[in-house]
């Protein structure tokens, strides 16, 4: 049976995925668990599922423009792969004891971390061809297992937490070739997962289903939106999001989460005046001058 309520939080969730590209882990796992008592593990298992089936459409278009390194996709694979079908097993172990539930909570404090990183470094774009890219090995396939196994318990990271620690091993590559790359490398990464959730966790197929309606069109909009939005707001709404989901999560309290949230935007909002007075830069000293006369 479709649940109309949850079709149309997905799309909403849906929008936000399309506007910053990261977020549908982080964000539809605990949206299902906390509003609409979804069960940790039957929440993980249906949005990875539903992800195995939205993540090629990205993957393929960025093939086709030749923004993929594959052989970055190979190393990252050859750890996130097994890291992930093993992460399952852990889930079903946990669940018994409601830690996936934390476990997310902390992946999501992770990903609140990795926004902030990239936000962060996200002038220091790269100049170089994704195909010219030399490729660490052993830390690549290092994070590979870390992120696969993270998303194998939680069903977040193969688009927050790994893009970012590519960042930090690759700085040199563009923004589009980061994207291009994890997202090839997650179509495996998150097949695996569900594949694992389909024959050892909780799918339910009418969670799936009803994902689905909602996150492809929410997903096509947002993208259509994302050319025309403000990229620094949309990233800084989806780290409070994530914040709060995070703070539920790990059962925060009531006081604990507004002052935190409140923080947050604090630094958000300092953080925004700064950089709008370095783009604006100095005044002209005639204008100045002129104002003055004034």
């Amino acid at each position: 049976m479709i649940d109309l309520a949850l079709v149309g939080g997905s799309f909403l969730v849906a929008i936000v995925v399309g506007l910053t590209g990261m977020g549908g882990g982080a964000l539809m796992t605990p949206m299902m668990m906390l509003f609409f008592n979804v069960p940790p593990l039957a929440a993980v298992s249906s949005d990875l599922v539903a992800s195995a089936v939205m993540k090629p459409v990205g993957g393929f278009v960025h093939l086709r423009r030749g923004t993929v390194n594959l052989r970055l996709v190979g190393w990252l694979c050859a750890g996130s792969v097994p890291a992930a079908f093993c992460g399952v097993f852990l889930a079903r172990a946990f669940a018994v004891s409601d830690a996936v539930k934390y476990a997310l909570g902390v992946a999501l404090l992770l990903a609140v971390a990795g926004i902030a990183v990239k936000a962060l470094l996200g002038g220091r774009g790269g100049t170089a061809s994704a195909h010219d890219i030399v490729v660490r090995p052993i830390p690549t396939l290092l994070v590979g297992m870390v992120g696969g196994l993270v998303v194998g318990v939680s069903s977040v990271g193969s688009g927050s937490l790994i893009i970012v620690a590519l960042l930090a091993l690759y700085p040199a590559l563009k923004a589009n070739q980061l994207v291009g790359t994890d997202l090839v490398q997650a179509v495996p990464l998150v097949a695996a997962a569900a594949l694992g959730h389909l024959l050892f966790g909780d799918f339910q197929l009418h969670l799936t289903v009803s994902l689905l309606i909602g996150s492809l069109p929410g997903v096509y909009l947002g993208a259509r939106i994302s050319s025309r939005a403000p990229g620094g707001l949309i990233r800084a709404l989806l780290a409070i999001v994530l914040l709060a989901s995070a703070l539920k999560l790990l059962d925060a309290g009531n006081a604990v989460t507004v002052g935190a949230l409140a923080a947050a935007t604090a630094v958000i909002v300092a953080g925004w005046r700064v950089r709008r007075r370095r783009a604006a830069g100095p005044a002209e000293p005639d204008a100045a001058m002129s104002s003055a006369a004034r």
